[in-house]
């Protein structure tokens, strides 16, 4: 090759490489939105505007969009199918990202494919809790109730493959349990059930449960956590009673649809942990039963396709089909 040529193609390598940066810096230069698909007030909703407003204290104008129905669905197909140009995120969750994949094969967007993980903002383990009827205050004591009354018990959802079913189909597969699920259109009407005694266990979530547990409506045996939970310290782990595995529940952190810059991505992840690490923020969400992973983007992907393995075998094994 003519040296000629090869100093043309050395210079417009120089010239990229030292346009790059700037493109980063510069970066946002529009508004960002943020597509949320489940409805105001839920976790997804407030911690896609805590982050919103963080940004806004630097002059950044972030835009949260409510896109709610099926369960998720629509919101994360307007996401999939957005522009990659680094201005559009998804508030994804384990339904939408790992969940609907095993139970719906038609999903109109490809939770693999279509989106890049960019951070893992989120997540408050199941807790499993009983009515006070029922005589147990052990998973142990709970296996055993069960087994001594097949058929007559039931666990109560927030909805058909959400954390809790599938949690409470976890425990019912690994100790063979013969015990009826009901679900419910969301987790407040199940826990009011709960609390009625229509159903007798159910696998919440902390920020959910915690009045009912204070005003000792309902019991606590063991939470899905590797660690003991601060928002409810006295709750034992599952593996701290001997049953290991039984680990889990809902979360949260932000996508990009496929094809996003790598410079954008790295923006936004760099933001959120210093956002969520900020002093104020941290304590409200975690004073509310919620961890705060975060990490690399890498780790999020990692996460999610352990999510994504671990709810397919238990789906599977349960035969558990879409309605």
């Amino acid at each position: 090759m003519p040296l000629s040529i090869v100093r043309a193609l050395a210079a417009v390598a120089a010239a990229f490489i030292a346009v790059t940066p700037a493109i980063a810096q510069q970066y946002p230069s529009q508004p960002i939105k943020i597509i949320v698909s489940l409805a105001p007030g839920g976790v997804a909703d407030v911690v896609a505007r805590a982050f919103a407003a963080k940004l806004g204290e630097q002059g950044k104008q972030v835009v949260v969009e409510n896109r709610t129905g099926g369960g998720g669905i629509i919101g994360a197909d307007a996401a999939a199918k957005s522009p990659s140009d680094g201005y559009t995120f998804y508030m994804g969750f384990h339904a939408t990202q790992s969940i609907l994949p095993h139970l719906n094969a038609k999903l109109p967007y490809d939770p693999a494919k279509d989106f890049l993980p960019v951070v893992f903002i989120t997540t408050s383990p199941n807790i499993l809790i009983v009515h006070p009827s029922v005589p147990a205050n052990t998973p142990q004591e709970l296996i055993a109730y069960i087994k001594a009354n097949p058929g007559k018990l039931s666990y109560g959802s927030p909805g058909l493959g959400s954390s809790g079913h599938l949690a409470g189909e976890q425990f019912k597969q690994m100790n063979s349990l013969d015990i009826l699920h009901v679900h419910y259109r969301g987790a407040a009407p199940a826990l009011q059930d709960l609390v009625a005694g229509h159903v007798q266990v159910m696998f919440d979530i902390v920020p959910l449960t915690k009045e009912q547990l204070a005003a000792g409506r309902v019991r606590p045996l063991a939470i899905t956590s590797a660690r003991r939970e601060p928002a409810v310290p006295t709750v034992p782990t599952f593996a701290e009673l001997g049953m290991p595995g039984i680990e889990g529940g809902p979360w949260f952190g932000l996508f990009a649809p496929a094809g996003t810059p790598r410079a954008a991505i790295d923006w936004v992840n760099a933001e959120a942990n210093k956002a969520f690490l900020s002093p104020d923020l941290k304590a409200r969400l975690e004073g509310q039963g919620l961890t705060l992973p975060l990490g690399t983007p890498e780790a999020f992907g990692k996460h999610v396709t352990a999510e994504t393995a671990r709810w397919g075998e238990v789906i599977r094994k349960g035969n558990i089909k879409a309605e």
